[in-house]
């Protein structure tokens, strides 16, 4: 990523804060705000958005709903996932129904990849 700050970007993203999804509202209010690990939400990352991130873990978390399942829309997710690995990040990805019926499992297993990525590097 020659710079993670994308300027043209900005503004969607800070809309993109002000409209959180269902989801991406209950995991940031309820988890990740106050997670140990600092998470940012909504991030400008090079040439995407991503919905968290955490620059100290480098991982991107990803809330895909149903749109995320069209031919087009796995190819588009597939590119930007291989974008974002090429500058080291850690990409998971997690269905907004897992958010929506096993809250408590995507926390824990948010937690068990952010410890394994920390251990990793350090």
């Amino acid at each position: 990523m020659r710079s993670k700050h994308n300027k043209l970007l900005v503004p969607f993203a800070k809309q993109l804060r002000k409209d959180m999804t269902k989801e991406e509202r209950h995991l940031w209010y309820d988890f990740l705000r106050t997670y140990p690990v600092r998470f940012s939400r909504q991030k400008v990352l090079g040439k995407y958005i991503a919905d968290f991130y955490s620059a100290e873990a480098r991982l991107v978390i990803e809330l895909d709903g149903s749109q995320h399942y069209t031919a087009q829309s796995i190819k588009e997710d597939t590119e930007r996932t291989e974008y974002l690995e090429s500058y080291g990040l850690m990409i998971l990805r997690i269905p907004n129904n897992e958010v929506n019926q096993n809250f408590r499992g995507v926390c824990e297993h948010i937690d068990a990849v952010v410890k394994q990525s920390l251990s990793q590097l350090r």
